[in-house]
């Protein structure tokens, strides 16, 4: 079992990189593809665990699930077994996975009925999965929980549109309702819609196929049920969340790295918040260029009080990007307060910074001042534990612009985010290998 990689940091990096497509992206678009018999191609699949977990489940349910190319696949969910969902080998594949919720939505509004096991994943605090149920439930869905079987099983024979107000606007919970209201019978609104650009992304395919959607990229969604969608063809964004990274590690390691093909206009305030820190970026056609620097300096807001970076639901800054930026302000000149307000314990890993000789203070679980080093002292390697993907791209970093050798454990969780990530990183100079 390939279970850890070992870094000797220290080492600038050069080259260019191109980002995989998006995996928030991939688990929204893959699970679109039961609302039709009809053939979907989707292009720019990553090539990570989630999702390759995701297109092996669909297969297992009856969809016909072809490989045009590496990051190419076509689907046709002609023939669901709907006696899968009551198996024990959808529990256990479905149980691991939590994208597998995202198949509901689809599995309702085609087929009137569904069933799921409770689901499992990141340890990042509660994620709950209250919005998904409510919003279905106001649709005309009734939930039935065997605590036995640890099964929901859901009757979903007659889903009619309405009005509905979400408690919280999160993604996969927009993004289930949005596929269970298109095939409704009637008019949904869904207000406190998230509007990522990956939701968005599923509202545009859902339109081609033939759904009838308005308000995208609004946090106002109105949907007016059809019977049936067709198919269709999809190309999905590159993880922003990937590209952030990329922006961190060669400020970090001091670096002059090409991140290519970004989709620039859909990165909204990322690219901003890393200038924040003092980060040069500078776009060049759709590519960023970030030249080497031995500095950068964090802001100070205009009346010179410490810079607060906070993560809030899109247009805000993406809570899936504060730990890059905790590690990337360890060796910024200047302080900053960092505040998860999305989720607790994500900031728990900073435990093994200050081990490698960050200066941060925990204020609680939400909250971390970092003092930086304005790179006077480098980091030093350690060996570490990765708890969620995050994280463990952020230690991954760290380590890259660590004096001597980390080692990080449990890069499952990185590769669950990142595809090949020791191979991509190798092609611009790292000095990391798999042991």
């Amino acid at each position: 079992m390939k279970n850890a990689f070992e870094i000797q940091g220290g080492k600038k990096l050069k080259g260019e990189i191109i980002p995989q497509g998006a995996k928030n992206e991939a688990l929204q678009i893959l699970s679109a593809v039961l609302l039709t018999s009809e053939k979907v191609t989707v292009s720019n699949i990553p090539d990570i665990k989630d999702v390759n977990k995701l297109i092996e489940l669909l297969g297992d349910m009856g969809v016909t699930v072809e490989r045009l190319s590496a990051d190419t696949y076509t689907f046709e969910a002609a023939n669901i077994d709907l006696d899968f969902f009551q198996s024990e080998a959808f529990k256990s594949k479905g149980g691991s996975l939590r994208g597998s919720i995202m198949i509901v939505g689809p599995l309702l509004a085609r087929f009137g009925k569904a069933s799921i096991p409770k689901p499992g994943g990141d340890k990042i605090g509660r994620r709950r999965l209250d919005t998904h149920f409510l919003g279905f439930e106001k649709l005309g869905a009734r939930f039935n929980y065997n605590p036995e079987e640890g099964f929901y099983r859901v009757d979903a024979s007659d889903l009619k549109g309405t009005y509905i107000l979400l408690d919280e606007a999160s993604v996969t919970g927009t993004a289930n309702i949005v596929m269970a209201a298109v095939l409704a019978k009637g008019t949904t609104t869904i207000y406190n819609a998230a509007c990522e650009p990956y939701l968005q992304q599923l509202c545009k395919m859902l339109n081609r196929m033939g759904a009838k959607i308005i308000g995208i990229g609004s946090n106002l969604l109105t949907i007016e049920g059809v019977t049936e969608l067709k198919g269709t063809e999809h190309r999905m964004l590159p993880d922003m969340i990937e590209i952030g990274s990329f922006i961190g590690l060669a400020a970090m390691t001091g670096s002059e790295i090409t991140i290519k093909n970004v989709q620039y206009k859909e990165l909204g305030i990322i690219p901003d918040t890393f200038r924040r820190l003092g980060i040069k970026i500078e776009l060049k056609g759709d590519d960023i260029f970030i030249p080497a620097q031995d500095h950068y300096e964090i802001e100070t807001f205009i009346d010179g009080s410490i810079m607060t970076i906070a993560d809030a639901p899109w247009p805000g800054f993406t809570p899936d990007l504060l730990s890059i930026i905790l590690v990337v302000a360890i060796q910024a000149k200047g302080s900053v307060l960092i505040h998860q307000k999305m989720f607790e314990s994500r900031l728990f890993f900073v435990d093994k910074l200050l081990d490698m000789g960050a200066q941060i203070i925990l204020c609680d679980p939400h909250r971390a001042t970092v003092i930086g080093l304005d790179k006077q002292v480098q980091l030093r390697g350690i060996s570490m534990t990765s708890p969620d993907i995050r994280a463990g791209v952020s230690l991954l970093i760290a380590a890259l612009s660590a004096q001597g050798k980390s080692t990080i454990y449990n890069i499952e969780q990185i590769e669950r985010g990142y595809q090949h990530i020791d191979e991509r990183l190798k092609a611009l100079g790292a000095d990391i290998v798999r042991i």
